[in-house]
């Protein structure tokens, strides 16, 4: 029989759409394996100051479709300190509980292995972040929302575009991955994918949009990740745009549009399946692992290696983009 009977959710670290949806399957799930469950404002802030508040079935009534967070989310720089996360553990003793789910991403992650290094409360975690960076997963929560929100963005973008014959360099999120840039310009039909993964050479990026076919479009759309080496959208059309003065280049950063709005069916899908397997674990005895999602199964992955390893772009995905943009 489990010793978990009172358990934690909370979120961390920037918002992503599904996230709610997780926090529901978590609060009703505990609740079905009559467990006490107590939410956390404010992630491990919330934590260290003690904003634990328990939750009933009704507390997550209609939230599924909602995008942000119920419980907010904050970083929180005292807890990556001994001192922070010892305030942490006496807040936790204090309301009795025996394990904590969290909801968010590499960084998140990173405090919870912390955490568990010093103190013996389990922690499980539920990958929650639009970039879908995190290794042993195939999905994050937020992510396929996003894609749908910049691909959105793009299609009307490129009515503008092709109105006025612009050139359109798009900035979208994607600080440290590619993955957002990547597969919505292959499913927008982008010109060109700058990401952080592939090098950019201006040279070459010049040389294929002056390539023939490509100057007879009324338009040309380049996806930018914000974190691509060359620079932010700005900073690469202010350094090609004099090699195309035929065109109007324009400039848009989508920005943090990409993590709000209604979590799509899948995100809605995934996070509940997500936050179901995080209570599962922890009555397993499960501890220091996030639950991923991967060839349509649950998996266990240890944080040690979500955090020591990086998810790789998909080579196929980038010589598709190659074949079809000829």
């Amino acid at each position: 029989m489990s010793k978990i009977k009172n358990i934690a959710v909370l979120t961390s670290g920037g918002d992503a759409p599904g996230m709610n949806a997780a926090i529901r399957a978590v609060v009703r799930s505990a609740i079905y394996h009559h467990l006490r469950v107590f939410g956390v404002r404010h992630g491990y802030e919330g934590m260290i100051q003690g904003q634990l508040k328990e939750m009933k079935s009704h507390h997550v009534a209609n939230i599924i479709q909602r995008g942000g967070t119920i419980l907010k989310s904050a970083r929180c720089e005292e807890f990556k300190t001994p001192e922070g996360r010892k305030k942490a553990y006496e807040q936790l003793k204090s309301f009795d509980i025996d394990g904590v789910v969290v909801i968010g991403g590499d960084g998140t992650f990173k405090g919870a292995r912390a955490f568990m290094d010093e103190y013996e409360i389990p922690f499980v975690g539920v990958p929650g972040t639009i970039d879908n960076d995190l290794f042993g997963t195939d999905y994050t929560i937020g992510y396929d929302t996003a894609v749908n929100t910049v691909v959105e963005a793009i299609d009307k973008i490129r009515d503008t575009a092709s109105s006025h014959n612009r050139l359109f360099f798009v900035e979208v999120m994607g600080r440290d991955a590619g993955f957002i840039a990547l597969r919505s310009g292959i499913a927008c039909g982008a010109e060109a994918i700058l990401i952080p993964e592939k090098q950019t050479h201006l040279e070459t990026l010049r040389s294929h949009l002056e390539d023939g076919p490509r100057r007879k479009k009324s338009s040309n759309i380049i996806l930018v990740a914000e974190g691509e080496v060359a620079g932010g959208a700005f900073a690469i059309a202010e350094k090609v745009k004099e090699d195309f003065k035929e065109y109007d280049v324009r400039v848009t950063v989508l920005g943090h549009i990409q993590r709000g709005g209604t979590p799509s069916a899948f995100d809605r899908f995934l996070a509940t399946r997500l936050g179901v397997a995080a209570v599962q674990a922890l009555l397993d005895d499960q501890k220091s692992i996030m639950v991923g999602y991967m060839d349509r199964e649950i998996v266990h992955i240890p944080f040690n290696k979500t955090i020591k390893h990086n998810r790789t772009v998909n080579q196929e995905l980038l010589d598709l983009f190659d074949i079809l943009n000829v």
